[in-house]
């Protein structure tokens, strides 16, 4: 642990992250985020004060700021892009839009299937994507694993949101990942024959759906579950009494985990203080703020889970599959989820 600190601390000393100024100029760091989260800014403030290294956030959708991106071109002021969603953070990797990035900090502290293989961009924070069922109608010994879901005693029991959600390709190109495109379309296929009803809404309308009695079982981001534990509203308070949250695939490669991730900018005019940005949202402290903002799990294994999550703090989470290799599957996800039926 005092190895991994010393070398995060000599990385974030103030006369490293200058190397990109003249001596009488002081940066200011350019940060394109589609993250839209209020402890964001404390992360901000705690690398301004250890750097002196001013942060200038320009907040924006993911398509709006790739967007951006595609026009700005050679002259974009953009440092550090951070988004959410290996699909997304591949879309931007296949623009072009992150130079490589090399790193002993965040490769000593963002396992390496958490990062891209090249260092075009690290992950930050994690989420798994669940199985919320119902614990009046579902026995949790009745749960496997996501290709479970496609049996037939799940027959419109089976709660999801649309192909266009991108945590829904994420998954389906993990599982292309898994066992190629033909077993996955087969899986896509008795997964639609499930639906409990046309899928519709967001995660947390999954949950609600369930404590209501429209589906037995829905696919759903963990930390849309933690928010509702986490809530002192007596509607949520009923809905998770009603609802249970299970991470499938424990007997084989676990869990399917996604990021927020960030990468330098191709054109950075600061990469030397966009690295040095990025290994300070690493550290322990920013670790904590990243995880607890979102109720995700931290990517640095030495920083303890949000005391909501612990329950599930030691799940067995995919590790045998990079993130970087199931975003490059968004295309043929969604021609797969297309052909099953599944809109």
């Amino acid at each position: 642990m005092q190895t991994r600190l010393a070398v995060l601390a000599l990385a974030l000393t103030l006369g490293s992250c200058q190397q990109d100024a003249t001596p009488d100029e002081t940066i200011t760091l350019n940060v394109y985020s589609a993250r839209h989260y209020d402890v964001d800014q404390q992360l901000y403030d705690g690398f301004e004060e250890a750097t002196g290294i001013s942060v200038a956030l320009i907040e924006g959708k993911d398509d709006a700021l790739l967007a951006r991106l595609e026009s700005e071109g050679e002259r974009s002021p953009c440092d550090v892009f951070i988004t959410v969603d290996a699909a997304r953070l591949w879309l931007a990797e296949d623009a072009g839009h992150f130079q490589p990035t090399s790193s002993a900090a965040l490769e000593e502290r963002v396992p390496a299937h958490l990062r891209h293989p090249d260092g075009l961009w690290f992950g930050l924070s994690t989420r798994a994507r669940c199985i919320a069922y119902s614990k009046e109608r579902v026995d949790e010994s009745e749960l496997s694993s996501y290709e479970d879901l496609a049996d037939p005693r799940w027959r419109e029991r089976v709660l999801i949101r649309s192909s266009s959600n991108v945590y829904n390709q994420s998954l389906v190109g993990s599982l292309i990942e898994a066992h190629g495109v033909d077993a996955t379309e087969a899986w896509a296929r008795g997964l639609v024959a499930n639906f409990a009803r046309a899928p519709q809404g967001g995660d947390t309308d999954q949950i609600r759906a369930i404590a209501a009695g429209e589906g037995d079982v829905a696919v759903v981001n963990s930390y849309y579950y933690a928010r509702l534990l986490k809530s002192d509203k007596p509607e949520d308070k009923a809905v998770v009494a009603a609802v249970g949250l299970f991470f499938p695939n424990q007997a084989d490669r676990g869990a399917h985990v996604n990021v927020s991730g960030a990468g330098v900018a191709t054109h950075a005019p600061h990469p030397d203080a966009a690295r040095q940005f990025i290994e300070y949202l690493t550290s322990d402290e920013a670790q904590k703020l990243f995880a607890q903002g979102n109720n995700e799990f931290p990517v640095v294994d030495t920083v303890a889970t949000d005391p909501v999550l612990a329950p599930w703090a030691d799940a067995k989470r995919d590790t045998t599959t990079n993130v970087a290799a199931f975003g490059k599957q968004t295309r043929a996800a969604l021609e797969l989820m297309d052909r099953a039926g599944w809109r």
